[in-house]
């Protein structure tokens, strides 16, 4: 059992009723604002958790994440014992309710009471149907799902069917299966010579391919070094595409490079800290706030402008472009579970057109010679090769270059037999897995 699961049980049997009420019903709202209202999880925590303790917001955050990511096995469980499903608001107090019992180990008084006492408060009359489905999951609910498609029950059809095309189904199930954890707190050093030292501060992990993967727990902003800007906090996935981009500089001498769409900045900070030149553009003023504040904890330098990457041109053309574009981030579940709520299918050719529009910008953007790396965090093979194809049939200046091994730390599993960047979630698993991630290392011819 985790350590936030152990928090939990405690949280459940020791708390005061009222207090374990108000969380539940916190936990009722987020879970319903993504479902039907298709907002952030994120969003609505911030919005909605100001009033709790701390001890209480991490309750939330768990239960709603871990109802998130096994939703379709909860519903499937809850539905043996419904002869037909009630309202939504009910359903989630029993999604919620059978989270606890199924997945979390919650004793069953405190998960099938909190439960009965929250739907009392909106829907009185609904209570003894919570009280008897919630009883029912708790004496034969882990027997079901003992029995289910754990896998394909908790991914989104259209998610299922994508993956299963692209990448056969013994990776598409374990692709899958990593979303049911929680994700490793990762960071980037300032300083990578002092790796040894933040390993042994913060009880971390060093990775093949340098990024600190810590087992500290707690708030970010009170962990050693933050304060003193000595790193920040990137998936270890996310990181690869820079250490692409500086091993591509540092091959050809080059010393300029843009960072496009480049909030929140942590490749702009991993730019800058490896030494070059570095304009950090992104269309969102609001994001590049972000960007601004985090240079100014690292101590670190860039020309941040707002800009829109389809229309803004430099001055003067960069030995190198980075491109982050903006995709439907669906390597990124395991942070987001509730990403497949938010993203439909019809976005991804939206996404796409939009990703090819800001790669055809960028190869405008470099200098003769020059290299341009395009990357997102999708696993959706339309927002990965098929937007660099498109691309390359277009420009005849710019070929697909290779990606070397030493520059992902050696790791040549991430690197495709086309010699792009390919993570995938499942990869890594004697780690505990990592973002997945696509990336394409273009150079443009030296002579136009």
């Amino acid at each position: 059992m985790s350590s936030a699961q152990s928090n939990l049980n405690s949280m459940s049997g020791g708390e005061k009723a009222g207090d374990d009420l108000a969380a539940r019903g916190v936990a009722r709202e987020i879970l319903s604002g993504v479902l039907r209202k298709h907002r952030s999880a994120d969003d609505l925590f911030d919005m909605a958790v100001s009033a709790l303790e701390p001890r209480d917001r991490a309750f939330v955050r768990l239960l709603t994440a871990t109802t998130l990511r096994r939703l379709g096995q909860i519903d499937a469980a809850l539905d043996v014992f419904l002869k037909k499903r009630p309202t939504e608001s009910v359903m989630d107090v029993l999604r919620l309710g059978a989270a606890q019992l199924l997945f979390l180990d919650t004793p069953p008084h405190a998960a099938v009471a909190t439960s009965v006492a929250l739907a009392k408060r909106d829907h009185q009359k609904l209570a003894g149907l919570v009280n008897a489905v919630l009883r029912r999951i708790s004496e034969k609910g882990k027997d079901i799902v003992a029995k289910q498609d754990a896998e394909k029950l908790s991914a989104q059809p259209w998610l299922w069917d994508s993956w299963l095309a692209a990448y056969g189904e013994p990776v598409t199930r374990g692709i899958a299966e990593v979303h049911f954890s929680e994700p490793p707190l990762d960071i980037s050093l300032k300083e990578p010579s002092q790796a040894g030292e933040w390993r042994d501060k913060l009880a971390g992990k060093l990775l093949p391919t340098g990024t600190l993967r810590c087992s500290a727990s707690g708030k970010v902003q009170n962990m050693d070094g933050f304060d003193e800007g000595a790193w920040w906090v990137q998936d270890a996935a996310a990181a690869l595409p820079a250490r692409i981009v500086i091993h591509a500089l540092k091959t050809d001498g080059g010393t300029s490079v843009i960072d496009l769409c480049a909030a929140p900045g942590g490749k702009t900070a991993q730019l800058a800290a490896a030494g070059f030149d570095v304009t950090a553009v992104d269309i969102d003023g609001k994001r590049l706030e972000r960007v601004h504040q985090n240079l100014g904890r690292l101590r670190l330098s860039a020309e941040v402008v707002t800009g829109d990457a389809s229309s803004w041109r430099p001055k003067q053309l960069a030995d190198a472009v980075l491109l982050d574009a903006p995709c439907s981030a669906t390597g990124t579940i395991r942070r987001h579970p509730d990403l497949p709520f938010l993203k439909r299918p019809s976005d991804i050719p939206a996404l796409h057109a939009r990703q090819v529009a800001l790669l055809q910008s960028a190869c405008e953007m470099v200098r003769p010679g020059g290299a341009v790396l395009y990357s997102v965090c999708s696993l959706q093979p339309e927002e990965r090769r098929r937007v660099v194809e498109e691309v390359l049939t277009a420009r005849e200046d710019f070929t697909l270059e290779k990606i070397p091994p030493a520059a992902v730390g050696g790791e040549s599993q991430f690197i495709s037999p086309k010699g792009e960047l390919r993570c995938l979630p499942c990869q890594w698993p004697e780690h505990g897995g990592l973002d997945g991630f696509y990336g394409a290392l273009l150079r443009r011819s030296a002579v136009t």
